[in-house]
Parts: C-alpha cells; structure tokens; sequence
C-alpha cells in the first residue's frame, strides 16, 4: 500500500496553494498565494527555516544554542517553531506595534521576549530592534544572529515560491503584487523571474511611511509590511513599479478579501488588495495576476478585524468604506 505522509512539521512548509479569485478579479484572472497554508501561519516559514538550516550547515549552530532576532510577528513565529524542533533558544525583540496575539503564540514555544519601547532618531523601531539585537548577542557567546535584513539565503528561500506560483498556474502570470518588508520575498521572486527571462512585471507594494522606496516616513500603526530604513536586498531595476498603501487602505483591503473571497488575512493581504485594486486600469485585460498573501487574519483580530480599535488608531470610515 502506497504511502503519503511527512517525516516533520517542517517538511509542510511550502507548496502552499494557489488559489483563483474570481470575485475579485473581474478584467484580468486573478491568483493568490495562500502563504498562511504554512505550519506557522505565514510566508515566514520559508524564510526561517532557510535561514536555520543554512546555519546549521555553515555556521555550526546546533542544539542548546540561542537564535536572537527581530521580527515585527510572522518572523519570529517561524523562527520558534524552527528552533523549538532542533532544540534551540529563540530571544525575539519586538516593538509596540507587535500583535498580542503573536505575542501569546511565542510565549507558547517558549521564546523570550525583548521589547524596545523607543524608536531610535534615525531607523526608528527597526533601527531599535536591531540595537538591542546587537545588545544581546553580546551577552550570550552561544547566540547566533540569523538577520534577516542582510542574509541573502532569505531572497534565496523565495526562488521556490515564485517557482511553485509558475508551476501551479502553467505559465509566468503577467504581473506579480508582493508586499515589502526586508524584500526577501519580493527579490527571491524577481530573481527567479530574471534568471528565466520570464515575461512577469513585478510590482511592490510598501507601506505610506516606509523608506524603502524613499517614500515620506511616517508613524504606521499595522505592522508586516514596510520598513523604517533601505533594504539590503533591493535591487529597484528587477521591480516594474511600487505603490504604497496607507494604514486605511490596509484596513479596507483586509475586509474587501473578506467579504468578496471569505478569505481571512493579515495586514500585508490587505495591502496588497488595495494596491491592486489602485493598479487595475494599468493592467491590460485578460492579464493573468498573481498576488502573495502572506498571512492569516487571526493575529489581526483585535486590531484590523476590531471595528473600535480601527476607530481609535485608524479613520473611522475605514468600516463604512469596507
């Protein structure tokens, strides 16, 4: 009798589905990535575990070792559920805009938590995060910094899904909408493309606020997409065109998912919605779309999917447009 079973959690991770929104895509087919198929919720699963097993293999990590990062959520919980498997410590330095929900997944597997309550005058709380990153490695000799800022095996874990989107859909979509953050994904996907001259316009999507396209920084309230400095890892000429997204739009293209596809997602899918959305009358029709989401709405439901806290931090219009 045939068998068909996975040896570990870790060998779910990725050949997620790819999956037509009809509702939603009208002039063009559209096709989204459902990232939050991974154990762990998100995209961030494919990072983590690259990033892990990368270091494992060159850098000598090993059990009993501590992994200290900074992460805004997705980050951190793919990186605990890598480290709790191969026995490992996970130190994982937050700021504010950190969801309690994710907070209360990471104490579930055992991860310390470090929250930097001040953003630093030039980087703001990632700059923060990554000071008090460099803060406690230097007082453990048994750390080890995967970075997913600067480590090129994380565009290197994304090669694959940008693969598996090709493959699922039986050609290279026209166009490709994928939310910044580090960039990892957004230039693992560019570089597969690149490398077989495949004929996909990228198109990032970033944050109102976030410096990675030099857009006007500004205090952001919804975390997972956008960044407080430059990515390492941007290479602007492989990325057809940027939009960004406010904290609004974020909100309305979460309950837009919701109410046209009934698909529950995270922050970063709702940006992406609404930057398609602002996009559509540049995309020829009959283009075939693919859009990444990242995540799962979970996490987001006291903040996104909360009707006062999006009254209180957000516009209180947000619901009436949705």
């Amino acid at each position: 009798m045939a068998t068909n079973f996975h040896s570990n959690i870790l060998d779910t991770i990725a050949q997620t589905p790819l999956v037509q929104l009809s509702r939603l895509g009208t002039a063009f087919q559209l096709f989204a990535k459902l990232e939050a198929f991974n154990p762990g919720g998100s995209i961030k699963d494919r990072t983590a575990l690259q990033l892990i097993r990368h270091a494992i293999t060159h850098f000598g990590l090993k059990k009993g070792d501590t992994v200290v990062e900074s992460s805004s959520g997705n980050m951190a919980i793919g990186l605990a559920q890598a480290c709790k498997f191969f026995g490992m410590k996970l130190q994982v330095v937050v700021d504010p805009m950190v969801n309690q929900q994710t907070l209360k997944i990471l104490k579930a597997y055992g991860a310390g938590i470090s929250q930097v309550t001040r953003p630093a005058e030039e980087g703001g709380f990632l700059q923060a995060r990554l000071d008090r990153v460099q803060e406690l490695l230097e007082e453990n000799p048994r750390s080890f910094w995967p970075n997913q800022y600067g480590n090129p095996q994380n565009p290197a874990a994304h090669v694959q899904t940008m693969r598996e989107i090709t493959r699922d859909l039986g050609q290279a979509p026209d166009y490709l909408f994928a939310a910044t953050s580090t960039c990892g994904t957004l230039m693992g996907c560019a570089e597969y493309i690149r490398t077989n001259q495949l004929r996909t316009k990228v198109i990032g999507v970033d944050a109102a606020g976030s410096a990675i396209f030099s857009s006007a920084p500004r205090e952001r309230k919804i975390p997972g997409h956008g960044a407080g400095r430059k990515s390492q890892f941007l290479k602007e000429e492989l990325v057809h065109d940027v939009v960004h997204v406010d904290d609004q739009e974020c909100v309305i293209g979460c309950h837009r998912l919701m109410d046209a596809e009934a698909m529950l997602c995270g922050g970063s899918s709702g940006a992406v919605i609404s930057a398609l959305e602002k996009y559509s009358d540049k995309i020829p029709r009959n283009s075939k779309v693919a859009i990444i989401l990242c995540d799962r709405g979970e996490r987001y439901l006291d903040t996104i999917y909360n009707e006062e806290w999006v009254k209180e931090n957000i516009l209180e219009s947000c619901y009436e447009v949705a």
